[in-house]
C-alpha cells in the first residue's frame, strides 16, 4: 500500500519535498511544516532561444498564519542562478526543520 496521496503526486519535487510554480515565484517546501522557501526571479537573461533565472531572491518564511507577513521572514539573500539558489533554500530548510 502506497503511502503517498494524490495530492502529494500533483507536485513537483526537489530533493522529497514540493517546489510550486506561479510566475517567477516558486515556493520550495510543504505548507504544513513550520517553514517554507519563497524564490523569486527578479531578472532574467537569454540563454539560446530560453529565459534563464539570472538575480533570484531566497527568502525562509515562517508558515504560522498567526504571525505577521513581515514577521513571517526569518532569513533572506539574493543569489545568481536558480541553482544556486535552489542549493541555499535546501539547507536552510533542512536546518530549519531540523531545529
Amino acid at each position: 500500500m502506497s503511502t503517498k496521496t494524490e495530492k502529494d503526486e500533483m507536485f513537483f519535487t526537489y530533493k522529497n519535498r514540493p517546489l510550486v510554480r506561479c510566475g517567477d515565484i516558486l515556493y520550495y517546501g510543504s505548507m504544513a511544516d513550520p517553514y517554507v522557501i519563497k524564490l523569486e526571479i527578479k531578472s532574467k537573461k537569454k540563454h539560446l532561444d530560453l529565459d534563464v533565472a539570472d538575480k533570484v531572491t531566497v527568502q525562509l518564511m515562517s508558515t504560522d498564519p498567526t504571525i505577521r507577513t513581515r514577521k513571517k521572514i526569518v532569513k533572506t539573500s539574493e543569489k545568481n542562478g536558480l541553482y544556486l539558489a535552489l542549493d541555499i533554500a535546501d539547507a536552510w530548510l533542512e536546518r530549519a526543520l531540523a531545529g
